[in-house]
């Protein structure tokens, strides 16, 4: 451990010996000779290539392969490359097997008590008591022997081992299939993930699975980096190391100062070529991914170590730090930022049950812990009731003597007890809660790709049926991100369409034409349609695609004017950021002097303008007051239509005078205007219905743009985000920081609460603004409830605001894969239709979970009540230890399944969200659970005390050990459980609706349960004998069985009636957790993850593969019911912190 810091390839295991040989496979590189390149940095990588290969070009020789022409697309070529080099993959963690999952499900601390239970009970069966001493023991076993003690005694016993064995089979099951949908998702995800490569000279949209040693790649902003590689040519590359060695600041790449790029680390600025040198396991991020999964097996190994280890470590970093090589110094951070604290935090998050963002799993396991609490109460009594009534009556009122003999008959009963105890309790604590949430979740993730999110964080699914706000993009999301230029402003005319190119002079259509097709990113291209009578496809930028259209419609080419001056022979390009709004190229014209292109906002570049060309392409004075002129009568005019302005502009330098191309300012000033150009990027026609919905649904949708306000203004319209005669403000990112910060550039929260309420666009935004807005709203304590946010994105820029967001939507076509990467969901058409989907499965989610705590808990107060009672008055559950466990089974399984696929519908747009404080049972809930439990217990008690005589048949109270199952009690059992089923056609309406059968059949899966269960209740009690405590019934009885169970319709209808609003003694139950209940760690936690939003963006999580990887282990913690669920469990049996006082 001690040198990790120096050098990671220690840590790795060696390369097979055949490797190690020079020019193997006949490359002239080696994997370690590779590997050992890529540990370096700067000048000291420079010189070890100049002194090994030459230069870039000596070693893309040595891999065999053309810098400009990329590798021959030969099958053998590559697989050989793979070979030798290794594959562009990083295995993944096994997946738990079937079998480790129902040893999970066995952990349960019910069931684990069930089946000590079930297993006593089976013993003490066997255990025939001798000789006729049984007088002698009280009437304990009369009425039994003429059915045979023995062949009925085990059946109990071993039919809760079958209910437990059943239950444990669903849930792992469950869990299994989960593990599997989310590595489907984490394959697809991988897959999508392509690269651009050259190869045979043509450009290749390769898988990154595909990318081999020797591949030249094409780099360009906003890009994750798939693969190690040496930069051959540049334009103004800057990268973000910070996911890697923890430096935040961005790092310029050059193929002379330093040109070593590695996988895992971001493009945040330019574009340029790599030759690839490292893939896999053998990257850089390789490396550290294989340190880090060893780390999970040596978890147990560092435990025993201990802290000799952390002296090692320590001891390392100090070495490190006292030595002064490059590579120690770079790989030293990595070890302090990525490995030490990512340990710490993996350590932490194994042993701490991970705090979820998502409401509903704070209000579910409170409540649960609620109903367990008072199950274990009620189960404790009941047992405790029955054993001192049968002491006092056995051993007081009859005065019998404790003897040796009657010991395990006396046993054989306290075990009865025990069971009905744990019965109530297993009754009680709902255990379909978990599967409920997975079920529905899972389902409504399967689902909502089809409506084109693909989620990759399975509680933002919920969180989004709670949002409140949503801060979208302008381009691509509100708008089809298919630009065309429609207007423009050329030699002192403005035209409203395309002018004829016979009416441009031609050295104005010249310059034009030169500046548009070489001042923007070759990869940006416009290539014939798919299909005939379809758009040419735009290829690249939109924005440059909107130029390049605009010379094709002048009837020229830029093609030619690329293929002239290729990309290796431009001499300086200043690429497009989000500081500059421009981007500009240099190139050198044959006498040797230097002209440069620029284009960018309208409103930055013309004040870097000095002259114009007039209607005949001559010079003509561009003064400040001509420039506020074309304001007011061609730039304002185009963005009020909505249109975004660009202007293309020229420079020439004179050969003997070069500039100083670092001093940019200088550079790019005293620029001539050769035209203004409007872009129209047309609303997407279902948009402004879209929002409409999001308004109604209560949501407000603000607009956060780069665009300038009046383009910005005159799109918000037009999609309905502001409308006239609203008080809403429009502000431009510069007035925004104005208005929130004080006079020492601090933001402040009270400043920005009197900002945000009315804020519906703003313009002209930096990355930073967003992620302030975004924070500023989350942490806003003005309204009454703590907001909800939604924030769109697909940029590189976009990532910490999408972190940041309780729910982050990415672009799954313009995205780049910083913004995937940070997301929560994935748009895959870009539409912001979807998320108003998205919407309505959160909404659908929360009311599913909602109608399932509604049907379950009135199961479980009927339930619980009457074992209770009847075990103190008749000594014996009229509801046995396996009928219980059927009802659980009905409860929990099918319910759950039944209520939580019910698909959504439109309505549930039409109200407000619930927000985080609103309670998970309403009083509408809480009046139909108390009405529904009023009604079940009548017919229960009195079948169970006056039943024998409404049916003329012999009672079953009071019936002793082992008795033959009774018709008396097999009529409240049928009934009970017909109760049940009419009342889950009541329980999927939870807002007071009258009309419980609205959408019935558009749930084939409720319909099916519903008819399912009935058909095996038939079975049971016809043919459920001795196991089920069951008497086969008469079509009479069944008739009066099913006609009480149609009567919850009825009484259904009846509760609707009583006003709620009337009923102010009811409580509401399962609140999300306050603020005075969360722990201080919580707290602590919580302020830690505001602190570290941006940084932790940076680091861990981006780190390409880990990133995938960790999808499904970050979902698996939302959903797992044993997570959660074991935490509950033991909860039960623990004073929990989460009671209210």
């Amino acid at each position: 451990m001690g040198d990790m810091a120096n050098s990671s390839i220690e840590f790795h295991p060696k390369p097979q010996q055949q490797r190690e040989v020079p020019h193997v496979g006949g490359f002239g590189c080696t994997l370690a000779e590779l590997r050992s390149l890529m540990e370096l940095r700067g000048a000291e990588a420079l010189q070890k290539i100049q002194e090994a290969y030459g230069d870039v070009s000596g070693l893309c020789r040595r891999l065999k392969t053309s810098p400009t022409e990329g590798l021959a697309d030969n099958t053998n070529d590559l697989e050989k490359r793979r070979q030798i080099y290794g594959q562009n993959f990083i295995p993944p963690k096994q997946p738990k097997t079937f079998l480790q999952l129902v040893w999970e499900a066995l952990q349960d601390v019910t069931l684990i008590i069930l089946e000590v239970a079930a297993i006593v009970s089976l013993g003490l069966s066997f255990y025939a008591p001798p000789g006729e001493e049984s007088e002698a023991c009280g009437n304990v076993s009369g009425g039994a022997e003429d059915e045979g003690e023995a062949e009925a005694g085990w059946i109990e016993g071993a039919a809760i081992l079958l209910s437990v064995i059943c239950v444990v089979l669903v849930t792992a099951f469950n869990d299994w299939s989960k593990e599997k949908q989310f590595r489907g998702l984490q394959s697809r995800i991988e897959q999508e993930q392509k690269f651009t490569v050259i190869r045979n000279g043509q450009l290749l949209q390769v898988p990154v699975a595909a990318l081999v040693v020797g591949d030249i790649a094409q780099v360009k902003y906003g890009d994750l980096l798939p693969a190690d590689g040496v930069l051959i040519q540049g334009n103004d590359l800057k990268i973000d190391e910070s996911s890697l060695t923890g430096e935040s600041d961005h790092v310029r790449k050059s193929a002379d100062k330093d040109p070593m790029l590695l996988s895992g680390t971001h493009v945040m600025e330019g574009s340029g070529r790599m030759v690839v040198t490292a893939v896999g396991v053998n990257s850089q991020t390789g490396i550290i991914f294989t340190l880090l999964g060893a780390g999970g097996e040596e978890e147990e190994k560092k435990d025993k170590k201990g802290k000799q280890q952390d002296g090692a470590m320590d001891s390392s970093q100090t070495r490190a730090k006292k030595q002064d090589g490059a590579v120690a110094m770079e790989m030293q951070p990595l070890k302090s930022a990525e490995g030490g604290e990512m340990e710490e935090r993996e350590k932490k998050k194994t042993n701490v049950p991970k705090k979820e963002k998502s409401v509903l799993q704070g209000k579910l396991t409170k409540l649960a812990v609620q109903i367990g609490k008072a199950g274990l109460v009620m189960s404790a009594i009941t047992v405790i009731i029955l054993v001192l009534y049968f002491v006092i009556e056995t051993f007081v009122v009859d005065g019998r003597v404790w003897l040796a003999e009657c010991t395990p008959v006396y046993v054989q009963y306290f075990v009865k007890f025990f069971i009905i105890g744990v019965t109530v309790l297993v009754v009680a604590v709902p255990e379909g809660l978990p599967l409920a949430v997975t079920i529905s979740l899972a389902y409504s993730v399967k689902k909502m790709m089809k409506d084109n999110n693909l989620v990759r964080h399975l509680d933002a699914c919920e969180t989004m049926g709670n949002a409140t706000a949503i801060c979208s993009d302008k381009t691509g999301t509100l708008t089809t991100n298919r630009m065309t230029v429609v207007q423009s402003y050329l030699g002192d005319t403005h035209y409203k369409e395309i002018p004829a190119p016979s009416a441009l002079t031609p050295k104005i259509l010249d310059l034009l034409v030169h500046a548009i097709s070489i001042n923007s990113a070759y990869t940006t291209k416009i290539l014939p349609p798919e299909k005939e009578g379809a758009l040419p496809r735009q290829v690249g930028n939109k924005t440059e695609c909107a130029l390049l259209g605009f010379v094709l419609d002048l009837k020229r080419d830029f093609q030619p004017v690329r293929e002239q001056i290729p990309e290796d022979k431009l001499y300086k390009v200043y690429t497009f950021n989000s500081v500059r709004k421009s981007m500009s190229t240099v190139i050198c014209m044959p006498d040797g002097s230097f002209r440069l292109f620029s284009k960018g906002a309208s409103e930055i570049l013309l004040k870097k303008c000095t002259n114009i060309l007039n209607s005949n392409g001559e010079l003509r004075g561009f003064r400040p007051r001509d420039r506020d002129d074309m304001v007011k009568k061609i730039i304002e005019p185009m963005a009020c239509d909505g249109l975004r302005t660009i202007c293309i502009a020229y420079r020439d330098f004179p050969a003997n005078q070069e500039p100083d191309w670092d001093n940019e300012n200088d550079v790019v000033g005293d620029l001539t205007c050769i035209a203004v150009v409007g872009i129209e990027d047309p609303v997407r026609p279902e948009v402004p219905e879209a929002i409409r919905k999001c308004q109604r649904a209560g949501i407000t949708v603000r607009m956060v743009t780069g665009d300038n306000i009046n383009t910005a203004r005159a799109i918000a319209a037009k999609c309905g985000i502001i409308h006239p005669g609203e008080d809403f403000l429009c502000l431009e990112g510069k007035e925004f920081n104005r208005r929130i910060r004080n006079e020492k550039g601090e933001i402040e929260q009270e400043r920005l609460d009197k900002v945000w309420p009315k804020l519906r666009v703003l313009a002209r935004s930096s990355p930073t603004d967003k992620h302030t807005l975004v924070k500023g709203i989350i942490d806003s304590t003005t309204g009454e409830q703590r907001q909800v946010v939604a924030v769109t994105g697909d940029g590189t820029n976009d990532g910490p605001a999408l972190k940041k967001a309780d729910v982050g939507f990415a672009m799954g076509i313009a995205g780049t894969d910083v913004a995937k990467e940070a997301s929560d969901i994935i748009l895959t058409d870009d539409n912001f239709t979807s998320i108003v989907k998205a919407v309505m499965w959160g909404r659908n989610v929360y009311d599913s979970i909602s109608k399932f705590l509604q049907f379950q808990l009135t199961v479980n107060v009927v339930a619980v009540i009457v074992a209770f009672t009847g075990a103190c008055i008749t000594q014996d559950s009229p509801l046995k230890a396996v009928q219980m466990l059927w009802v659980n089974l009905i409860m929990d399984t099918f319910a759950s399944l039944a209520l939580a696929t019910e698909p959504p519908t439109e309505s549930l747009l039409l109200r407000k969200p619930y927000g985080r404080d609103k309670p998970l049972i309403s009083r509408t809930m809480m009046k139909n659970i108390l009405g529904h439990a009023v009604y079940q217990l009548t017919i229960i008690f009195t079948l169970l005390f006056v039943g024998e005589l409404f049916f003329d048949i012999d009672s079953g109270r009071n019936a002793p050990l082992h008795s033959p199952p009774s018709e008396h009690y097999t009529i409240i059992f049928n009934t009970f459980v017909m109760m049940q089923l009419f009342n889950e056609i009541n329980a999927r309406k939870i807002h007071g609706e009258r009309n419980v059968f609205d959408g019935i059949f558009s749930n084939p899966i409720f319909c099916t349960i519903v008819l399912g269960t009935f058909g095996i209740q038939i079975v049971i009690v016809q043919f459920g004998g001795k196991p089920f405590s069951c008497s086969p019934l008469s079509t009479e009885q069944w008739l009066w069985c099913l006609f009480v169970g149609v009567g919850e319709l009825v009484w259904g209808q009846v509760i609707a009636t009583i006003p709620t609003s009337q009923l102010k003694c009811l409580k509401e139950a399962g609140h999300g957790p306050g603020k005075d209940e969360m722990t201080d760690e919580e707290l602590a936690e919580g302020e830690e993850e505001i602190d570290h939003a941006e940084r932790e963006l940076r680091r861990g999580q981006i780190l390409w593969f880990r990133g995938l990887n960790r999808i499904q282990t970050q979902a698996l913690w939302v959903c797992l019911p044993l997570g959660s669920f074991l935490a509950f469990h033991l909860s039960l049996f623990m004073p929990a912190p989460l009671m209210p006082p």
